[in-house]
């Protein structure tokens, strides 16, 4: 299948990007709270999937989670934690650029957590999102694939560009020599933690733009009815003349870059 073109993508986003929309006010009608973590290997596409729901909503709504490395203090508490204040509230949609599936990942291939932790970590997941679903939140889990080559060559991409360069980690470059490990990390981690209240989707991210489409055709269809009757707004009559106000204003700059 031929890579989808930038043309094709933005016209078959743009109906998509309504229906989300749609679904914001539907959450924020219904007091809805809306979880959706977001995994996959580096390079996978998991900031262009999050951009591609959240660029036409209102951000005081929807929130992006992406944690750095835990503290000190962090290490020292139970693992789930630090994960619990970016929960969703009533009428919130979160959107986790990783999450706490990181201790079956990166910790578990890179080391940074023990065998027994990743032990216990898999024994625990499925019982604290019950919690979470019990409680009314609705949870999407999607784990997005892209196959050892084309990690490859997104990684030359950010390399080579100055504007992506900040993407390229020194945990990713190490990561690329471990491409195996996480790949059995991730099957076990997926049989652990793949239920019938929080259950895994995976999604083909090769093509990165198919990938966003695909990814929230299949999110929007596994939510609810999301129809909400909306008001017609109408705009009065400005009460003075916004003529009369005078301020400052910036010439705009020069296409060639000048004043």
């Amino acid at each position: 299948m031929s890579e989808l073109k930038r043309k094709d993508y933005d016209q078959l986003l743009e109906p998509l990007q309504e229906e989300l929309s749609g679904m914001a006010r539907w959450a924020a009608a219904k007091g809805a709270r809306v979880l959706v973590l977001l995994e996959g290997r580096d390079t996978a596409g998991k900031t262009g999937v999050i951009h591609a729901i959240s660029e036409k909503l209102n951000p005081r709504q929807v929130r992006t989670v992406a944690l750095g490395k835990p503290t000190e203090r962090e290490r020292d508490q139970w693992y789930f934690q630090r994960y619990v204040p970016h929960l969703p509230a009533a009428g919130e949609i979160v959107l986790f650029d990783r999450s706490w599936y990181n201790r079956a990942g990166v910790e578990r291939v890179m080391g940074y957590a023990t065998l027994d932790q990743v032990r216990t970590f898999l024994a625990q997941v499925p019982v604290f999102e019950k919690l979470l679903t019990d409680d009314g939140i609705l949870l999407f889990k999607y784990w997005l694939c892209c196959d050892q080559a084309e990690q490859e060559k997104r990684f030359a991409e950010r390399r080579d560009d100055p504007m992506k360069r900040w993407k390229l980690s020194p945990i990713d470059l190490e990561a690329r020599s471990h491409y195996e490990d996480y790949t059995k990390a991730r099957e076990a981690m997926l049989a652990a933690t793949h239920t019938s209240h929080a259950p895994w989707a995976l999604v083909d991210f090769n093509d990165q733009r198919r990938g966003r489409l695909t990814l929230v055709r299949h999110l929007l269809d596994r939510l609810p009815d999301t129809e909400v009757d909306v008001a017609p707004l109408d705009l009065p009559p400005l009460g003075h003349d916004p003529h009369k106000e005078r301020f400052g204003v910036v010439e705009p700059i020069s296409p060639h870059g000048g004043s």
